[in-house]
């Protein structure tokens, strides 16, 4: 499982000229599944990116959460996360199939949402993603368990 965490002064996602999900201070994520992703890494990275202290505190230091703030998520399913580019074009052959996929998220966005206020993109739909980071600040988290 893989995310690409931004914080964000705003952010929206557009499908079919119609707004899905649009918050203002917070994170806007992209999430992607691979092939041997289980609820335990969904549950995981779920308490951990609630928790991540990447907004600054009164001295100006990254040590607030997006819950500390009373911030949002704008959680963005994107299989791409998975596409290798060893060749010119990509292959995306590691993602994890549409349809566990789609469950994981959901669970995902379950997850989160039991600590932050979410907004989502839609699984499978082209979307046009606008944002404004702030910082910039851009982190990636990625989970794998042995098995």
């Amino acid at each position: 499982m893989k995310l690409v965490i931004q914080r964000v002064t705003n952010a929206s996602v557009e499908v079919e000229g119609e707004i899905t999900g649009k918050i203002e201070e917070g994170l806007m994520v992209l999430v992607g599944f691979g092939q041997k992703d289980t609820e335990k890494e969904v549950e995981y990275l779920a308490r951990k990116l609630c928790k991540l202290r990447i907004f600054p505190d009164d001295e100006g230091r990254m040590n607030r959460s997006v819950q500390d703030i009373g911030g949002k998520l704008l959680l963005v399913p994107q299989f791409t996360l998975y596409g290798k580019t060893k060749k010119n074009r990509p292959s995306f052959h590691k993602a994890l199939a549409p349809d566990e996929a789609t469950k994981l998220f959901d669970y995902f966005v379950e997850k989160c949402s039991e600590d932050v206020p979410c907004e989502t993109g839609v699984f499978g739909a082209f979307m046009k993603v606008s944002l404004l980071n702030n910082g910039p600040v851009t982190i990636l988290l990625e989970k794998e368990f042995e098995e």
